[in-house]
């Protein structure tokens, strides 16, 4: 199937990207998003009250899939344990994996999708700020939920607090649960999979990796289905702003280039060349008839010579300096 690109997305021309270019800037996204997370902490009470007014609107709805998920997680280990594998571990392998793909195999491809994401994860740091969420594996225990990774901490990297690694657990915003950039990044994956990946496997794998996705994050009590919801909102809008982030940027780029060719010094004036007459060019005429000889001055001038019969034609004798001679 034939594959379009969204209006200003694709690379622009002339540009090529470098890896050593590259790279420093996903690192810095990636920082600005723990750090984003870790700063946004909010008011615990908040993101409690928050955390159960998606679980009331989600009961009114019929839609709190998390709550048989999370029995299904937490009953059968064969389930939860790769499952807590899964949510602890895919997100941070499976999407930077992607972006070196794309790098290397589909560089016409890789600018836009990359500001797509980027795009996508600082607004989901907004929501992260603007609403802190507490976790359904953080509410109560009245509310039905058990934590699945502190369950089965004992079989992974994790520690029983986080799904960070064991002692750190502490340093990360656990109230950052709405909106669920998991869902979000394993849309992204799911997405250059399917537009990219050139194969039925990886089409499948692009529609498997987000489904399994959203039911993990549920079934492990770390998402409401509405913070996945809005994980797949997040995307959506990222996808929507990024060529306008990209045209902003080409702008930036270019100014950038523009101050810094004004503030170069200017290169050196050519020499004007100066056109020498050939030896070979005629003697010009300067009237009728008359013509100058070396070391002659004007209007001292002699007849030139002329044909048998030809009459030369009259010239004054008492011609001053600067009187012309007569025209024929």
């Amino acid at each position: 199937m034939r594959q379009t690109e969204t209006p200003g997305t694709e690379a622009a021309p002339g540009s090529r990207l470098r890896w050593w270019t590259e790279l420093p800037l996903i690192l810095l996204v990636y920082l600005c998003y723990s750090a984003g997370r870790l700063l946004a902490r909010g008011d615990v009470g908040t993101a409690v009250d928050h955390g159960l007014a998606i679980l009331r609107i989600e009961k009114f709805l019929r839609i709190n899939a998390e709550h048989p998920l999370n029995r299904l997680f937490r009953s059968e280990a064969w389930i939860g344990i790769p499952a807590d594998f899964w949510y602890a571990s895919l997100h941070y392998l499976v999407t930077p994996v992607l972006l070196v793909w794309l790098f290397r195999s589909r560089a016409a491809h890789y600018r836009a999708a990359r500001t797509w994401l980027m795009t996508s994860t600082f607004i989901g740091l907004i929501g992260f700020t603007l609403l802190p969420t507490c976790p359904p594996r953080l509410l109560s225990a009245e509310h039905g939920f058990v934590d699945t990774m502190a369950q089965y901490s004992a079989y992974g990297w994790w520690g029983g607090e986080a799904s960070a690694p064991r002692g750190l657990g502490g340093m990360t915003n656990q109230y950052a649960a709405m909106p669920s950039l998991h869902v979000g990044w394993a849309l992204w994956c799911g997405v250059m999979l399917w537009r990219h990946g050139g194969t039925r496997t990886a089409k499948w794998a692009g529609v498997v990796y987000p489904l399994v996705t959203t039911i993990v994050v549920m079934g492990t009590a770390n998402h409401y289905f509405l913070d996945a919801v809005a994980g797949a909102a997040v995307m959506g809008a990222g996808l929507l702003l990024a060529p306008l982030v990209m045209r902003r940027m080409d702008r930036i780029r270019v100014r950038i280039q523009v101050r810094l060719a004004a503030r170069a010094p200017l290169a050196a004036a050519p020499v004007p060349s100066v056109s020498i007459p050939s030896p070979s060019t005629e003697t010009s005429i300067v009237s009728g008839g008359c013509q100058t000889s070396t070391g002659e001055r004007i209007p001292r001038q002699r007849e030139s010579g002329f044909g048998p019969g030809a009459e030369p034609d009259p010239s004054p004798s008492d011609a001053g300096d600067g009187t012309p001679a007569a025209a024929r």
